[in-house]
């Protein structure tokens, strides 16, 4: 298949729906806290009685304002709401209002690994509820479905790409980029697993050189980076084999079914006409002067794009800049660090290694542990003042970890202090060269790399305490002579 995959160019749009972190829902009083006894978040407005009228939101058209600002997106002076038409069980009202044709954000990009991937649109509208299938092999054999209204309401900004991706590792880091750019704004916490953050993706392929685009299919349910990769591959594969033997890709919408790793058809893919769109009738266009949309702009905090390059200028390597930044709390952390005054290269030295395998193996996240950014900024100062050796900082970071304890309070009740005195140490060197003397006639005789073993000796007759590069120089000029 791969060698096929050489004659075609694949084509992608995704769909990105960011549920908003609001306390209730984009038209309804109800919360939208996650998890909550299914149908207790709801209300007449939510359900759809009759009689009852939507009232908007503001903080959704705040939060959707600082996202197209973030995306680059124009913000107009006017958008309006329109009512979508389908009738799905867990679509009470049997309409859902969202924005059609003057949506709140148009014509944005974000930079993908240097290539600007264009933003079509994103607009608010509200979430439907949930079927919960249920029965003898869950979705695959349930026997019967319930319907949980209380996430119906709740506030979404769909984000719709322009189809300029062109593989799925391309769509993946386009979908990871938008993730972190959302929790850093604060306004979707991005958790895929529990649907805040979902994804369709168009895919279609055409002859590599054609400028004309191939019958698309949208995938839905895709719920995590690694499920949208696959899918993606699986579904580029099905519609290189459909076309190698003469058929064609029919429009439609398809499932991914992360177990059988496999799409399936769901319903011919609908397009605007069959919504028959038209406008709210319960809600006025909303007009959005420029000054409020500055309002919003002063609030912008550093985008993650952003924080990468300024790490890079601190010295760190690409990878570590982009490692720390994915993860939203340990590079909060890491800024915290650096306010204190420290060394950046020091302190991440300590975040990629001790700290990170910390958190690897105890899967958590920093903010799990006890350790403060004030106690590693001192930690990092000790051992810059010569006061402990990084060693010995390396030795006692976990104990910070698990124990809240300042690394002062550490060194000081076990004795770790570095010893600085020349004259302690040379003795010590002494005693190490004397009770090695064929290593010693060995190194000078040719075999130098025996002064690690010196140095190591040393190290461990002292506990580690001793200062290296004082170490390292009275081996040297002890054995040399």
């Amino acid at each position: 298949m791969n060698s096929l995959r050489d004659k075609y160019e694949v084509v992608i749009g995704l769909e990105v729906h960011a549920q908003l972190k609001t306390k209730s829902k984009i038209f309804a009083p109800d919360g939208t806290e996650f998890g909550q006894e299914p149908n207790t978040q709801t209300c007449p407005i939510t359900l759809g009685m009759p009689g009852v009228l939507p009232v908007l939101n503001k903080e959704c058209v705040n939060m959707g304002i600082l996202l197209g600002l973030a995306l680059n997106c124009t913000i107009p002076e006017r958008c309006k709401f329109d009512r979508k038409q389908y009738f799905y069980p867990d679509l009470p009202k049997g309409y859902q209002i969202s924005q059609y044709d003057e949506p709140i954000c148009v014509n944005g990009h974000i930079e993908i690994n240097g290539k600007k991937i264009g933003i079509t649109r994103a607009h608010l509208e509200e979430d439907a509820g949930k079927l919960v299938h249920a029965g003898a092999d869950g979705l695959a054999g349930s026997t019967y479905s319930l319907v949980d209204l209380n996430r119906a309401g709740t506030p979404l900004l769909e984000i719709v790409s322009e189809p300029d991706m062109r593989s799925a590792d391309e769509a993946r880091a386009y979908m990871e980029e938008l993730r972190n750019i959302v929790r850093y704004l604060g306004v979707c916490d991005g958790n895929l697993e529990e649907g805040s953050m979902r994804c369709d993706a168009n895919i279609s392929i055409m002859p590599k050189g054609s400028k004309v685009f191939g019958t698309r299919a949208e995938i839905k349910n895709v719920n995590s980076f690694s499920a949208l990769q696959r899918a993606i591959e699986y579904e580029v594969d099905r519609q290189i084999e459909i076309v190698e033997e003469g058929g064609e890709v029919v429009q439609e919408t398809r499932l991914w079914d992360d177990n059988a790793k496999e799409t399936r058809s769901m319903r011919g893919k609908e397009d605007a006409h069959d919504y028959r769109y038209f406008p709210e009738p319960d809600l006025k266009p909303l007009v959005i002067s420029r000054e409020w949309v500055e309002e919003v702009r002063a609030k912008m905090p550093e985008l993650p794009a952003q924080k990468r390059a300024r790490y890079k200028g601190l010295g760190l390597s690409e990878y570590d800049a982009n490692v720390i930044v994915e993860q939203m709390n340990l590079a909060l952390f890491f800024d915290k660090v650096l306010a204190l005054g420290a060394n950046p290269k020091t302190a991440v030295n300590f975040i990629m290694g001790e700290i990170a395998a910390y958190l690897k193996e105890e899967k958590i996240e920093i903010n799990d542990t006890k350790l403060t950014p004030e106690n590693l900024a001192e930690l990092i100062s000790l051992i810059e003042k010569g006061t402990i050796s990084n060693n010995i900082g390396k030795q006692i970071i976990t104990e910070m970890m698990q124990t809240g304890k300042s690394a002062s309070k550490i060194v000081e009740e076990k004795g770790l202090s570095q010893i600085t005195d020349e004259g302690a140490i040379k003795e010590i060197v002494k005693k190490v060269v004397e009770a090695n003397p064929d290593q010693v006639t060995a190194y000078r005789n040719g075999k130098t790399n025996l002064l690690g073993f010196f140095v190591g000796q040393i190290m461990k007759e002292t506990k580690g305490r001793a200062n290296p590069k004082t170490v390292n120089e009275l081996v040297k000029g002890m054995l040399d002579n």
